[in-house]
């Protein structure tokens, strides 16, 4: 009879931190990723930046630690440089003093302005470095601090030029929020105050908003009303307040369109849409997938490296919707009708997002961390035989 196979050593409970802020598409895997280490027994501490979105982000989740470190977005204006290098060389030393304190085991960087110092903290003091980059172009971050990293995660089919860099490299999706998963869709249309019986479109700008997203709407609500869709529109904060704004459709009966600064029910929201549009965030894409809702992205077109067009293309050759470029607004409101009341095309659309779905990246993610972040046992070279 033969022995049960072992069972596998759990990792021993380690500190890890991990730098996510600046936007909501770094924090909310950020927040995904330290869920995950927080159930598998280990500490996690998590570095934002001192923005409203990760606040108002931060505020939902009271049983995760938070540190706002010290730091700017890079900028070429002489004054903004001088305080971005300023606040950074001051993020620096938070962030040595922070490793020294904490000892951890690991280091995550989703990118952006909150990573640099942490990681430069980190090789000082030879921490294991992971950096996960959700774009399809690599940002500015990730390209720069890449040398320092245990570990590189990449969408896949990504890769960066350098063979070294490849050699640390694993293909690995974006971790989404325990939270966001799928709702049914009558119920998740009534905690909005939507008609059960009505097409509704959920406008996305991105944790900031977008300013001409948002000035579309306002002049294309009545032509929606005619056709019996409801608009809910998050516009950003600092973009307005809640509004309710009520317009008749082809027979007279009043269709609603709710205007909401910020939502803290993404899954809610997503799972109350036939369609959305939105621009092509790597965070927001992934929440798309994962709650099944067709969309029609449009890339913000200044987005560095043009990263959030890299983005759409690839969504729209998977099959989840389609793509229109900013330039292209006027057609717009012809897209969401030709979409949202093609059965055929919409059915077709959730079926891929489904299948698009099918990888579990944060447990497959969780695994490599540990992984990395546990010491190597050093083997002794076998002794010598003894002479007869």
């Amino acid at each position: 009879m033969s022995a049960n196979p072992p069972t596998p050593t759990p990792s021993p409970p380690k500190t890890f931190l991990v730098a996510c802020g600046g936007t909501g598409g770094h924090l909310a895997p950020g927040i995904a990723l330290a869920e995950g280490l927080l159930a598998r027994g280990h500490k996690v501490i998590l570095l934002i930046s001192s923005k409203k979105v990760d606040s108002r982000l931060a505020e939902k989740y009271p049983h995760l630690t938070f540190l706002r470190v010290p730091c700017a977005p890079l900028s070429k204006n002489p004054l903004r440089l001088a305080a971005f290098l300023f606040r950074q060389l001051h993020g620096f030393l938070f962030s040595v003093n922070l490793v020294r304190k904490t000892k951890p085991g690991g280091i995550v960087g989703f990118g952006g302005f909150t990573t640099a110092g942490i990681i430069l903290a980190g090789a000082l003091f030879r921490v294991p470095i992971a950096l996960h980059e959700a774009n399809r172009v690599p940002g500015r971050a990730i390209r720069v601090l890449r040398p320092l990293a245990t570990r590189i995660f990449l969408p896949p089919g990504v890769t960066l030029p350098d063979s070294a860099a490849r050699a640390r490299q694993r293909p690995m999706g974006l971790p989404v929020r325990k939270e966001i998963q799928r709702e049914p869709r009558d119920a998740a249309r009534a905690a909005f105050g939507l008609s059960h019986d009505r097409n509704v479109l959920v406008i996305l700008g991105g944790s900031q908003g977008a300013s001409s997203i948002n000035a579309w709407v306002r002049d294309n609500l009545r032509a929606l009303a005619r056709e019996g869709i409801q608009v809910y529109c998050v516009t950003g904060l600092g973009k307005g307040g809640d509004e309710t704004i009520t317009n008749p459709d082809a027979r007279g009966r009043p269709v609603k369109s709710i205007f909401s600064p910020f939502c803290d029910r993404m899954a809610t929201l997503m799972s109350a849409a036939d369609l959305a549009v939105s621009r092509a965030g790597a965070g927001t894409i992934a929440e798309l997938i994962r709650c099944v809702t067709p969309a029609i992205l449009i890339p913000y077109p200044q987005a560095a490296d043009d990263h959030q067009r890299a983005n759409a293309l690839f969504f729209e050759q998977q099959g989840g919707g389609i793509v229109i470029d900013q330039t292209r607004l006027d057609t717009l409101t012809r897209e969401i009708r030709d979409t949202i009341f093609n059965d055929w095309l919409m059915r077709k659309f959730r079926e891929n997002l489904t299948r698009m779905d099918r990888a579990n990246s944060l447990d497959i993610l969780l695994d490599d961390l540990e992984n990395i972040a546990t010491p190597r046992a050093k083997t002794k070279p076998p002794a010598p035989p003894t002479p007869a």
